[in-house]
């Protein structure tokens, strides 16, 4: 009788995988989802921006659940608390994956506190709470396709658009 010896190996990924979730089902909202992808963080803040005030009288809260609000607020207060070189690095931080601490708390926070959070950083914005866009800046060249995209959207894409975005971001 012979022995049969079975060496098996295994190499463990420690890396956990990267999952996309996106609430865009269709191909031009998965397309400006791709092109959106492709700007600089800053680039991305800035549309997303000039997106609320495209938008702004059509949007209300993501919902009235006092735990979504509260804790958007929570992490809105810690934000609007900061220096205002550091509310935009905060917000850097969140929309670039960074691994701090105010981006760890909302990479936890699922997507209606999310989104609401966005919601009121645009409110805060426009209330001088928050860092604001300068008023000179000019939005680089090659956002006009994305912007054109975005724009031929219907408001329900745009929503789904704007949500799948802001999921991704926060600590990877």
């Amino acid at each position: 009788m012979s022995e049969v010896s079975l060496v098996t190996s295994v190499k463990f990924n420690t890396q956990e995988p990267e999952i996309t979730m996106t609430y865009a089902t269709d191909e031009r909202t998965q397309r400006a989802i791709e092109q959106f992808r492709g700007f600089d963080i800053d680039t991305q803040l800035a549309l997303l921006w000039y997106g609320y005030l495209d938008l702004k009288e059509q949007l209300d809260s993501e919902t009235n659940q006092p735990s979504v609000q509260d804790t958007a607020a929570a992490l809105y207060d810690q934000i609007r608390a900061l220096p205002q070189e550091q509310q935009l690095q905060a917000q850097r931080d969140i929309a670039s994956g960074g691994n701090t601490d105010i981006s760890r708390t909302y990479n936890a926070l699922h997507s209606s506190p999310k989104i609401e959070l966005w919601l009121r950083l645009a409110r805060g914005m426009e209330s001088g709470e928050i860092i604001q866009v300068p008023s000179d800046y000019e939005l680089p060249l090659e956002t006009k396709s994305f912007v054109d995209t975005v724009k031929a959207l219907d408001f329900s894409q745009r929503i789904d658009f704007t949500r799948s975005i802001v999921l991704e971001w926060g600590a990877k």
